[in-house]
């Protein structure tokens, strides 16, 4: 069996979480949403669980952090291109999601921008030149 990685996030508003990644051109799971939790899809071995915060503190005994204050985790996606880089986060945007901080780029061989969904959770959209990143 490979390795997938199903990260959970505690979102306020279900069904607004999921029309925001929807927007990004992301599917829920059927088979895996209901009213408490939807199964994002990102790729085939990369799910976002968005967990309604009173299902997501079922699995903790710890506070949920105040994204609007604090950062737990970015999340990392990388992408084919620096023209995927932009679509991405500008449909996250457009979307309603914030972008906190200005493009970077790594003399060319790696590309980035990021930005924090509805619930403040932070995700960064990557390209990495192929050739730079083996050599």
């Amino acid at each position: 069996m490979s390795t997938k990685i199903f990260v959970n996030l505690p979102v306020k508003d279900l069904a607004r979480s999921i029309g925001f990644f929807n927007a990004l051109g992301y599917a829920a799971n059927p088979k895996f949403t209901d009213e408490k939790a939807g199964c994002l899809v990102i790729s085939d071995s990369i799910f976002a669980m968005l967990l309604t915060e009173p299902f997501f503190k079922s699995f903790t005994d710890k506070e949920i952090p105040d994204t609007a204050a604090t950062a737990q985790t970015i999340l990392a996606l990388g992408v084919d291109s620096r023209a995927e880089v932009d679509s991405l986060v500008d449909k996250a945007v457009a979307a309603g999601a914030v972008e906190p901080r200005e493009a970077t780029d790594e003399g060319g061989f790696m590309y980035g921008r990021t930005f924090a969904d509805l619930d403040g959770h932070l995700w960064e959209v990557i390209w990495m030149d192929p050739a730079a990143a083996q050599g």
